[in-house]
């Protein structure tokens, strides 16, 4: 076990996956933001924010972020619990145990997280749909990459086609609530720590537990991601990616032009089911084309990229600060900046904040092993303190 425990060298990590995860966690924090500084979860945008600077913001967001930057998380947590399976089976370790306690205390900094922090957390699914995963990890790449495919496409078709019903009967405003977004407006402007906490608590329950659609809603499009990115890993595509560049750059085509008209069309027609198509279908079409240009771009120009990849090396860490610092200043029990801003403000705020978390990140892998949730997270994963600071020769 202290042999598997030992952190992945350098020289065997793939450097284009800690660059992804970095990109995404910006992308994540982009979106975040909106919901960090406003009742994102019950508003129109634009409507609450009638300015056009801000309405453009936001459609710029809406457009290139949206909906990209979680998939692309989920497929990348999907290949990272293939790659320690295939480590832990190659060390001839049980891969299990170790998968289940890792799962199941990213299940707790995801539940204190959600609870304590923000609700808009990612981890608890992550943790729960990545227990379900495990039932699958033993299957060839292609059949993994065919069930992720498929786990995906069906149900949400079928869904698309309830959303373009309801679009005949139900107009789309209907599905904003305005009463509950000065509901949060007051509680987290106003509120003390207990009152933030149960309105914290009220917000993620109405995402993750508001009925069985919802549940099933948020398994078919989080988990299929687990098993495509698991897949991937599993065939080695993206360390076979410069083999093969011709076809990269003409997915990569397919799937920006395929992407940007679905993305496009709540701009042309905006009701429930092209708001629908834009997040389901558009918005992973452009994350996975993200993930192709990072793949093209770090044969040649991986130094730029390089604040990404630290990001990336620390991205649960870098994910758990984000949420502390927004929360901080927008709550009551901090600076109680919370619907006081616009759109361009948080965005700035939020790129700032992401900046100085590269210019730390990229100092702190120089001389440590793992971020400090990484290094618990290892630490319950292998039933072993890991080494925190990097050996020098």
């Amino acid at each position: 076990m202290s042999i598997l425990s030992n952190p992945i060298p350098d020289n065997e990590r793939i450097n284009s996956i800690d660059t992804m995860r970095g990109f995404a966690i910006l992308g994540i924090f982009l979106t975040n933001m909106l919901a960090f500084h406003s009742p994102m979860l019950y508003l129109n945008p634009y409507v609450w924010w009638s300015t056009k600077s801000d309405q453009t913001i936001y459609s710029f967001i809406d457009f290139f972020v949206q909906a990209s930057f979680y998939p692309l998380f989920a497929l990348l947590f999907g290949f990272g619990l293939m790659i320690m399976r295939e480590r832990s089976v190659a060390k001839g370790f049980n891969f299990t145990p170790i998968a289940i306690r890792r799962l199941s205390m990213l299940l707790v900094i995801g539940c204190i997280h959600a609870f304590f922090i923000w609700h808009g957390d990612i981890l608890i699914n992550y943790a729960i749909l990545g227990l379900i995963a495990l039932l699958f990890l033993g299957m060839s790449g292609k059949a993994l990459l065919l069930t992720g495919i498929l786990t995906y496409m069906i149900p949400n078709i079928l869904y698309g086609l309830l959303y373009f019903l309801a679009t005949l009967v139900t107009p789309t405003n209907d599905y904003y609530h305005h009463d509950e977004a000065i509901k949060s407006v007051e509680f987290y402007q106003n509120g003390t720590f207990w009152e933030i906490t149960v309105q914290r608590f009220y917000d993620w329950s109405q995402v993750n537990l508001n009925s069985i659609e919802t549940s099933l809603f948020l398994f078919f499009t989080i988990f299929p991601f687990l098993l495509i990115g698991a897949g991937i890993s599993k065939l080695n595509v993206v360390r076979n990616n410069m083999q093969n560049k011709k076809a990269i750059k003409v997915l990569l085509l397919i799937f920006v032009i395929v992407g940007s008209l679905l993305k496009l069309l709540p701009f042309v027609v905006r009701n429930l089911f092209s708001e629908y198509i834009q997040d389901i279908f558009g918005g992973p079409l452009l994350a996975v084309s993200y993930a192709l240009v990072i793949m093209l771009l770090m044969e040649k120009h991986s130094a730029s990229l390089q604040m990404f990849q630290a990001v990336g090396k620390l991205a649960i860490s870098n994910y758990l600060f984000q949420s502390i610092v927004a929360t901080l200043i927008f709550y009551n029990y901090g600076l109680g900046l919370y619907s006081k801003i616009s759109v361009g403000t948080g965005t700035l705020l939020a790129i700032t904040i992401f900046l100085v978390q590269a210019y730390i990140s990229t100092k702190w892998v120089q001389n440590y092993q793992y971020g400090p949730v990484e290094w618990i997270w290892r630490a319950v994963s292998y039933w072993k303190i890991p080494n925190w600071k990097k050996f020098t020769k």
